[in-house]
C-alpha cells in the first residue's frame, strides 16, 4: 500500500502529520514530505485515519 499526494490539493495544513508523524512531516516552509512510501502494517491505521481527516482530500492510498 502507497500513500498518494494530489499535490494541487495539498495545503500542508499538517492534520496528517498530526496524525501519523511517522508518516508525514511538515518542513519550515509547510512543505509536506512523505517519509515512507509503503505503509508498513503496524502504520496503516495511522495513515488510513490521516486520509480520512484531510481537510483537502489530498491524500489518497494505493495498492500499486
Amino acid at each position: 500500500m502507497k500513500i498518494v499526494v494530489d499535490w494541487d490539493r495539498c495545503e500542508a495544513n499538517g492534520v496528517c502529520m498530526n496524525v501519523a508523524p511517522e508518516a508525514f512531516n511538515l518542513d519550515e516552509k509547510d512543505t509536506l514530505h512523505v517519509l515512507t512510501e509503503n505503509v508498513p502494517p503496524e502504520l496503516r491505521a495511522k495513515v488510513e485515519k490521516a486520509v480520512r481527516d484531510c481537510p483537502r482530500q489530498a491524500l489518497s492510498l494505493s495498492n500499486d
